[in-house]
């Protein structure tokens, strides 16, 4: 008799073993996961989505004034198949800006940096990677699928020697006048924890005619949009 009941116990216990194992599984099953990928796994999930921020599939985006506006930084990545080439008015504009310069006696060269694809700016980053590290290299250029340049939208300006335009006249010539032609210098001083990058007076971002008030405000992109910037998210 008592053999009997202790086999009948250990069934009883066994039994609910099984169904509490079972109950934990379903649970795990229709419960969705919170853990989130890396950057290089989900471009969308990696981003620190802000509410005003959307995506298209292809690039992140705000409203402005003329439509949208592509957030490009080091929260925000492009698809790695995103390959718009250089945008044909913003290409214009910059004519118009690189020859209202020269003009005025500044040292600019008709030839300029402006659309890289995914792959252009993979094999640029990790020449600079190899001669200056990763923690310097990423202080001045984008990792690839983070580059604003891959939007067609963006543009480093160059002087007649061949360099990147740094001479301090023309740089303050840019940050009265860009706005007049739909640009912004994108990486202004004193913002690098704001926006990824140490500051590059020659790196024109194209916005269209609203670029003449976040010119005026002295804003970056993201504080003017509201939407986050700094560094990688790990």
């Amino acid at each position: 008799m008592r053999k009997r009941l202790a086999y009948l116990m250990l069934v009883i216990c066994l039994l609910l073993t099984a169904c509490s194992s079972q109950k934990k599984s379903e649970k795990q099953q229709t419960e969705p996961s919170t853990k989130q990928t890396s950057g290089s796994q989900d471009r969308e999930e990696s981003a620190t989505l802000d509410k005003q921020v959307h995506y298209n599939g292809s690039y992140y985006y705000v409203e402005g004034k003329e439509g949208q506006i592509p957030v490009v930084n080091k929260r925000y990545p492009l698809a790695a198949d995103y390959n718009p080439g250089e945008n044909a008015k913003a290409k214009a504009q910059l004519l118009e800006l690189i020859a209202a310069m020269q003009a005025a006696g500044f040292p600019i060269s008709d030839q300029y940096s402006g659309f890289r694809s995914y792959q252009a700016q993979s094999s640029l980053y990790q020449d600079y990677v190899n001669r200056d590290g990763k923690e310097a290299a990423d202080r001045y250029s984008a990792r690839p699928g983070y580059s604003e340049h891959q939007t067609g939208l963006a543009y480093d300006l160059i002087d007649q020697a061949g360099n990147l335009l740094t001479e301090e006249k023309a740089s303050q010539w840019l940050l009265q006048h860009a706005g007049q032609y739909g640009f912004v210098v994108r990486y202004l001083n004193g913002k690098e924890a704001v926006t990824g990058y140490m500051p590059e007076q020659w790196h024109l971002r194209y916005i269209g005619s609203e670029a003449q008030d976040i010119a005026a405000s002295g804003l970056t992109l993201e504080e003017y949009y509201g939407f986050s910037g700094g560094d990688y998210q790990e």
